[in-house]
């Protein structure tokens, strides 16, 4: 059996995180007399990072207004990381997984455009040592859907893209599997549904921890 190396997505994946995101982006408007936004508009608005979805979620005059978007992220990125762990739990069954698949010999990583500090936080809280590289969005390093965060978790990990598999939840993750040139994983209890992940290139779908497990471990055996 081939060493395999499985490099998750956090949000959408591994943990269901929207309603932190939601609160506390809500927050924020709130603060400066802007509209909140819904449940389903964070939803599609996450995925290219935090500087990203405060640019979609700010009101339409604002959203070529640098300094109030620089505000906005500073604001925000200081809130969520005080409030990242209010309601966000594993998807059901995640652990299980994840004990699963390291007993088969397979080792994990998470790769996030969520910020750094609460990927690594949560990974520790919700994961513990299962995770042997974690990295988040951070100014050093280009984020999703540039590949250069797989890259440095590949080399922490000492994988090759041979024997590496990336597993995520949007169309984020599917291009960054592409440029990265590792097969991607797509689940579908995540942020986009099945009809949008197809259309955005994704050709491996998983339904169920079950099944995401199956896929890999039929990758371990190629």
């Amino acid at each position: 059996m081939a060493k395999l190396y499985a490099i998750f997505d956090l949000d959408g994946t591994l943990l269901n995180t929207l309603d932190d995101l939601m609160d506390s982006m809500n927050y924020i408007l709130r603060q400066n007399n802007f509209p909140e936004r819904t449940r389903d508009e964070i939803r599609k608005f996450v995925g290219n990072g935090v500087r990203k979805l405060v640019e979609r979620a700010i009101p339409e005059e604002y959203k070529d207004d640098s300094t109030i978007i620089d505000k906005f992220y500073n604001n925000y990125s200081d809130y969520y990381k005080a409030h990242s762990d209010i309601k966000t739990a594993p998807y059901p069954g995640t652990v299980e997984m994840l004990d699963e698949l390291i007993n088969n010999g397979v080792e994990i990583a998470i790769v996030s455009n969520k910020i750094d500090s609460a990927v690594k936080s949560l990974s520790a809280k919700y994961f513990g040592e299962r995770i042997k590289s974690v990295i988040g969005e951070k100014p050093s390093i280009r984020h999703k859907p540039e590949p250069d965060m797989v890259f440095m978790a590949m080399e922490e990990l000492g994988a090759t893209k041979e024997n590496s598999v990336y597993i995520g939840d949007s169309e984020v993750d599917i291009q960054t599997a592409v440029n990265a040139g590792i097969p991607c994983i797509s689940v579908l209890w995540g942020f986009r549904d099945r009809e949008f992940l197809e259309k955005s290139g994704g050709r491996i779908f998983a339904d169920s921890m079950k099944k995401l497990t199956e896929k890999l471990m039929n990758f371990s055996k190629a």
